[in-house]
């Protein structure tokens, strides 16, 4: 008796995605830190409130050129182990992370602010003043 098998191109790939997602480490072990923000704005400033837990407050750079900020943080952890001490299994994150993002109107980084605070930095970005046009005279 013959017996009919239907072909199906897709199933081996499926099996393939699964051998694939077994042999990688798990998002939780190889993610690092994610620079999350909020971002509002006002008539003359943007108000901009990142997350960036565990980073030392020396370790986190800004950078406005234009419109385009950039907060760059980079995660440094101490590896002290005392005498006779072994690490079994070791988690936490060490490395860097950068956001970049750009608004509408440029920013004057001489009168912006950044403050850091209990894991949250906080950019208050004054807007630049629109330069006025000129006229000029036909002759």
């Amino acid at each position: 008796m013959h017996h009919l098998r239907v072909y199906d191109p897709f199933a081996r790939a499926a099996f393939n995605e699964v051998l694939r997602g077994f042999l990688q480490p798990s998002d939780a072990v190889k993610a690092g830190p994610e620079i999350r923000i909020d971002a509002s704005e006002s008539d003359k400033v943007y108000t901009v409130r990142a997350e960036i837990p565990g980073v030392n407050k020396d370790d986190i750079h800004v950078t406005i050129e234009g419109g385009e900020v950039t907060i760059s943080a980079e995660v440094k952890r101490d590896h002290e182990t005392r005498e006779g001490e072994r690490v079994l299994r070791s988690e936490r994150y060490e490395g860097s992370a950068t956001r970049t993002f750009t608004f509408a109107t440029e920013i004057d980084e001489a009168a912006s602010e950044a403050r850091y605070e209990n894991g949250v930095l906080a950019l208050t970005l004054v807007k630049k003043a629109p330069a006025a046009g000129r006229k000029l005279t036909v002759q």
